[in-house]
């Protein structure tokens, strides 16, 4: 069981016009109801989601510093620790499904937008790899081969690799962010949706300046391949293009959608999808090789006792557990698209000058505007996760 994703939905007639949602989000109320269940879903979800990111974090780091211009990277999920026991563990699947994170990396990268697309297409981002891959090429007569063949072969594996390394930077924020809002949440200080967002939205303006770089080691020498002086930052260049291309956009998948151009089920314009996130339609298909089923799989491990007992009071029980958190967690992340609307809205939601007034809803129309065929009025009812 699994969430898989439409562009162009059957949507009911809309709850709320977007000139209602504007006003919410104006008078300090949210995008997502504010009801106990919701909030104990919201927690819950994203409780499991940042053990979960904590593992993905991790490992695309790992890959990013020690996986460096390797070819086969036969044992990139072990993080450096290899024993028997975790070799059959990963024969056997018993363990997390590291394969979505570099879905996700993949399509994040193929969406590009912000500064570290930008970065990477740069002189300067060559003038930086060159060298590390000079020094990685010399005692390796095949990727020596490769790059007389193939000149351009070495630098595009180290701009995917500097995704690896840039979405692993960011979802170590966003870990650390969740597991906050948790330890908030069971210290009473949580209470309701709005403060939800309102801890998210601290986390993202706290660390919005926060450096992206990376940097790896070769024969004791160190390879700045984004250095700091590029000017990459968590926010405007993480978390942005992030939302951008994982919660809006995303990736139509094989065996749902065609990709043949004369069927015209996918749109021509890569910035007019709608396979992301806050468009999931969720069906129990469980279908193989469908991204998101690994996600929540592996979140269904982590799920809190609170969250269990939500699931088992449905029809199902928790006999198609994957399809709830799948539910849940959309809720979630529409509480955290509205934590990065709200953290760069021009001015402040409550100013009252008409000039700033005007720009901040022109700013929001916006955003309403591409969440007008999303899932946003079916996440209105309180029990929209009951199936």
């Amino acid at each position: 069981m699994t969430t898989t994703f439409s562009a162009r939905q059957l949507q009911p007639n809309p709850i709320y016009s977007s000139g209602e949602y504007i006003e919410r989000l104006l008078s300090g109320r949210t995008l997502l109801p504010d009801t106990p269940e919701n909030l104990k879903e919201v927690v819950g979800v994203l409780d499991a989601y940042g053990v979960v990111l904590d593992a993905y974090s991790k490992n695309l780091n790992y890959i990013a510093e020690h996986q460096f211009l390797v070819l086969v990277p036969i044992f990139k999920y072990f993080n450096g620790e290899i024993t028997p026991g975790k070799v059959v563990k990963h024969l056997w699947h018993d363990r997390i499904n590291y394969e979505y994170a570099e879905y996700v990396m993949r399509t994040m990268m193929w969406h590009g937008g912000g500064g570290l697309d930008a970065y990477l297409d740069s002189d300067d981002f060559w003038a930086c790899c060159s060298p590390a891959i000079r020094a990685k090429i010399r005692l390796n007569p095949l990727l020596l081969t490769l790059n007389n063949l193939f000149p351009n072969y070495l630098a595009e594996q180290v701009r995917q690799l500097s995704y690896y390394s840039g979405l692993g930077q960011f979802w170590r924020v966003m870990s650390d962010a969740f597991m906050h809002l948790v330890q908030q949440y069971e210290a009473g200080n949580i209470r309701s949706i709005p403060d939800v967002v309102a801890l998210v939205k601290s986390e993202l303006v706290a660390n919005a300046t926060m450096p992206i770089t990376y940097e790896v080691t070769i024969g004791g020498t160190l390879y700045e391949i984004i250095p700091e002086s590029a000017g990459l930052t968590f926010l405007s260049d993480t978390a942005v293009p992030y939302v951008e291309s994982i919660f809006l956009r995303g990736t139509p998948f094989f065996g749902t959608v065609s990709y043949n151009a004369q069927a015209q089920q996918i749109p021509l314009d890569q910035a007019e999808f709608g396979y992301g996130a806050l468009f999931a339609d969720p069906l129990p298909i469980g279908g193989a090789g469908i991204p998101p089923t690994l996600l929540m799989q592996d979140m269904r491990h982590y799920v809190p006792d609170y969250l269990r007992e939500i699931y088992q009071r449905s029809k199902r029980g928790q006999d198609d557990i994957r399809v709830q958190l799948g539910q849940s967690f959309q809720k979630s992340m529409f509480c955290v698209t509205e934590a990065a609307v709200r953290g760069m809205m021009p001015y402040a939601a409550d100013t009252t000058d008409p000039k700033e007034q005007v720009l901040n809803r022109d700013y929001l129309n916006g955003w309403l505007k591409r969440l007008s065929e999303s899932r946003l009025d079916i996440v209105q009812a309180e029990n929209s996760n009951k199936i």
